[in-house]
């Protein structure tokens, strides 16, 4: 692969488009379509589900099946409550954090259409300084103007309306990228990208290769659970997020050590397959793409552990792109890493055969890593 840059201006107008596409758990159909929009002339074939989950295949008939996998969900919240002065109290969808939300803008998915509003929050000159209250989930809420419950059902918004931010995509300092929901829309990015550049490439794989990207991890690695089971995949490398670990107020001890711009983060943890993993680790060496390290302890709280866990085991690695203010609107990261991540699946693709074991008592090796 050429030192350039492997993102040209398509690429970019496609991250920025599908970035911006709001796609919350359970209702992901509009950002899939984006993808798949954009992924139709590197492969062969769609798969789709009746969850949204999208699948693009390449090599359809081929016995030997391999996965790169990202989820296209975005944190959310529902409208729960409406009070009789037309004022909006909220459940989560996925982890979205309360602490961030006073004074943001939001976006309420209605049958009638997007109604904005914002969530409020008292003035600083009325609250009572010697007990300050924190942001909760049982304190925050959204106005939208309305006078009353009856204008708030007018408008189209009831209880079960998904409501998400309007943050757009921008580039900070000209290789961060800044967003909401990269966690996990970059990984569809990258996977796509994937795609395209074994299309560009023209590289030929002896495998199926089965680009797949699954709806609602933010809840549970739910749409992994059922793809998995749809493919029946013999290998699968997933791409997720990590916490970068640099900034205020993270502890190193336990959350590890990783930064942006270091490269991507390779995961251990007992759903990862050691010998997968290290393929990928002695592939990212030859072709010098850096990489970092994190350990996971039970799971890896990824689409991972969903496709390790299915058919009787399947061989799973995962790839992780490191973050900064995860589950906020301004989360970013390094583009070197992105690109990087991209490389890393693609080389380690060129080198993964049909039929490849990754049975450990086959080949057997005393070393533990």
């Amino acid at each position: 692969m050429a030192d350039k840059s492997i993102l040209n201006d398509t690429s970019m107008e496609f991250l920025e488009k599908y970035l911006n596409t709001a796609s919350p758990t359970g209702y992901e159909w509009n950002g899939q379509q984006v993808w798949m929009d954009y992924l139709k002339p590197y492969v062969d074939e769609f798969i789709t589900d009746n969850y949204g989950t999208a699948v693009g295949v390449i090599n359809p008939d081929a016995k030997y099946k391999v996965v790169i996998e990202g989820h296209a969900d975005e944190i959310s919240w529902y409208v729960n409550y409406i009070t009789d002065d037309g004022l909006i109290y909220v459940v989560r969808n996925g982890g979205s954090d309360h602490q961030i939300a006073p004074s943001k803008r939001v976006n309420i998915h209605t049958p009638q259409g997007i109604v904005t509003g914002v969530f409020g929050w008292p003035a600083i000159h009325t609250r009572d300084k010697s007990k300050e209250e924190s942001p909760k989930l049982e304190n925050i809420f959204i106005d939208i103007g309305a006078e009353d419950k009856e204008e708030v059902l007018k408008m189209g918004v009831d209880v079960g309306c998904v409501i998400t931010y309007p943050d757009k995509f921008m580039v900070l300092n000209k290789n961060k990228f800044v967003c909401r929901a990269l966690d996990n829309r970059m990984g569809g990015f990258m996977i796509a990208e994937v795609a395209r550049l074994l299309k560009e490439n023209k590289k030929e794989l002896d495998f199926g290769l089965y680009v797949t990207n699954s709806v609602q991890e933010e809840i549970g690695l739910r749409g992994a659970e059922m793809i998995t089971q749809t493919i029946k995949p013999n290998v699968a490398i997933v791409t997720d997020v990590t916490h970068d670990t640099t900034t205020p107020m993270i502890d190193k001890k336990t959350n590890g050590d990783a930064a942006i711009g270091k490269g991507p983060v390779l995961a251990y943890a007992p759903a990862i397959q050691n010998k997968l993993r290290n393929i990928i680790m002695e592939t990212a060496t030859k072709n010098k793409i850096p990489f970092q390290r994190r350990a996971t302890s039970r799971s890896t709280g990824t689409d991972t552990d969903a496709f390790a866990y299915s058919n009787g085991g399947v061989p799973s690695a995962l790839i992780s792109l490191p973050l900064r203010y995860m589950h906020t609107t301004v989360e970013m990261v390094h583009r070197e890493d992105v690109e990087n991540v991209i490389k890393m699946i693609y080389e380690t693709l060129l080198v993964l055969k049909a039929d490849q074991s990754f049975n450990y008592f086959e080949g057997r090796s005393e070393k533990l890593i």
